[in-house]
């Protein structure tokens, strides 16, 4: 496991080990996906039978301003650790962004829909897509949408925090997607690595909303006393353009489902309370 003290890592290694499967969890101070080498020496070091490559650059905004580094971490990194995983014969896993797709299309994006990324955090994603299948035949490519969980900024506490200071914020209602709680989709990447569905899949909590209707349902179901305003993209002007509609659905006959994000947002919830 590369990447395991970020927000996802975390939640798969506990996932992982839940299983029980012996974990090796490596953080970026054991091993950099922007440095091969050292990436191909931990992995055959471990002898692992998969490596899970959580490792991201995930600052879409900061990606438009380093956009060299995002496709170092992300599609540079990402063909190292798969390279290292096919010399060591064990199978890697890729996770990726709905952002790899434009939001033009009138319904949810398929596997087998072709991708156009807006923004360069999205160029990078699906960078290290191509990448992990060059390098690697057994590969899991697994693209997944707006994460929240524990152990890293999301969308989640940035609005519970707001309401600690503001009795209004303003949010986005012209961006839909599927929010996903990394403890549930790290159930399903551990799932998914007990089968032989090499390939690219696409897993995401169940349901769909936009930023603003998210936002809604965060404070109403934490108790917050804060009022959510709409606005659109445009009036919003952030630095990385992002796709106004992009919910995932599968090309696969017998997927692995996950919860609906109202459920991810009620298990997260749960845990900040339950965590001290």
């Amino acid at each position: 496991m590369l990447g395991a003290s970020g927000m996802l890592g975390r939640d798969v290694v506990r996932a992982a080990e839940r299983a029980n499967h012996d974990v090796a969890a490596l953080a970026r101070s054991d091993a950099d996906v922007t440095h091969p080498e050292a990436v191909r020496k931990a992995v055959l070091r471990e002898a692992p039978a998969a490596v899970v490559n959580c490792a991201a650059y995930t600052d879409v905004d900061g990606a438009e301003a380093e956009a060299e580094e995002a496709m170092r971490v992300n599609g540079e990194g990402g063909g190292a650790v798969a390279a290292a995983a096919a010399e060591a014969g064990a199978a890697v896993l890729y996770p990726s962004s709905d952002y790899v797709f434009d939001g033009k299309k009138p319904g949810p994006y398929r596997e087998s829909d072709e991708p156009r990324p807006l923004s360069a955090y999205g160029r990078s994603k699906l960078a290290g897509e191509r990448a992990t299948a060059r390098a690697n035949e057994r590969h899991f490519v697994v693209r997944s949408s707006w994460l929240f969980g524990a152990g890293g900024r999301n969308f989640v506490d940035t609005m519970l925090g707001l309401a600690e200071t503001e009795d209004q914020v303003l949010v986005v209602r012209d961006q839909v997607g599927s929010p996903t709680f990394t403890g549930h989709l790290a159930d399903g990447l551990v799932q998914l690595l007990d089968t032989a569905a090499f390939g690219l899949h696409h897993m995401t909590a169940a349901g769909e909303c936009s930023w603003y209707e998210f936002a809604q349902a965060i404070f109403e179901r934490a108790g917050a006393d804060c009022r959510v305003l709409s606005c659109t993209t445009a009036e919003l002007a952030r630095p990385a353009p992002r796709p106004p509609y992009s919910v995932l659905d599968t090309d696969w006959s017998d997927p692995i489902r996950l919860p609906s994000w109202e459920e991810g947002l009620d298990a997260y919830l749960a845990d900040r309370v339950a965590t001290p």
